[in-house]
């Protein structure tokens, strides 16, 4: 007979947790996880107390734009080599057209073209719309109200980054030799998490749902 009354330990929430990271088609949020736990249950804690536990494992607990998800360990990414896909690569018009919006999100097209020093042909922004690396962030409340781009979760889960905000600083472009140690007076690498002064009505993101799970059916005789 079940008790009615019994309410989960930490010890339970946190096998809930992990079943539900391990089950997840793909990265769950806190409140995602929070809505298929008893009301109260302290999911950060739970989530804290796995990362601990699967440090240094084959596989590890990672945030992706605040999504929680399993991983494999990058050290034994060679394992899966034969099984991965051939990654579909980038010009380098798209590569510079990725930077410039990542770190000048939220920005135009018109911007981009002014950062490049050259116009954008239409089908480099259309192939980063269409793997997933950006994303229509709204319209700016300019004449012509033209819509801008940023950077999406998938960008940041391909580059290994938890947000905007771990994207590379100039000290850090330095050392990796992509900037000038000779730079002229003034110059800065844009903040990304900083957008443009003007105001922007949101496009609004797509009902994404629930999230979906995989599922493990027997069959009863």
């Amino acid at each position: 007979m079940t008790d009615l009354a019994f309410q989960p330990d930490e010890v339970e929430i946190e096998r809930r947790v992990e079943a539900l990271l391990f089950a997840a088609a793909g990265p769950l949020s806190a409140a995602e996880i929070a809505r298929r736990l008893p009301e109260g249950a302290d999911v950060g804690g739970a989530i804290a107390a796995l990362r601990q536990r699967y440090q240094g494992r084959g596989v590890e607990l990672e945030c992706v734009a605040d999504r929680w998800r399993f991983r494999t360990a990058p050290d034994l990414s060679f394992l899966m080599t034969e099984e991965r896909e051939e990654p579909r690569r980038l010009s380098k018009a798209a590569l510079e057209t990725l930077a410039i919006i990542a770190y000048h999100q939220p920005c135009t097209r018109a911007e981009i073209e002014s950062v490049r020093g050259v116009s954008l042909s239409r089908g480099t922004l259309d192939l980063l719309l269409e793997m997933g690396f950006v994303r229509l962030r709204g319209r700016r409340r300019t004449p012509g109200r033209p819509v801008t781009y940023a950077t999406s979760d998938k960008f940041l889960e391909h580059f290994g980054l938890a947000s905007v905000h771990d994207l590379p600083g100039v000290q850090d472009m330095r050392a990796a030799g992509l900037l000038d140690l000779s730079m002229p007076p003034g110059f800065e690498v844009p903040d990304p998490g900083r957008g443009p002064d003007e105001e922007e009505d949101l496009l609004g993101d797509l009902d994404q749902g629930s999230p979906e799970f995989a599922q493990d059916f027997v069959g009863e005789e």
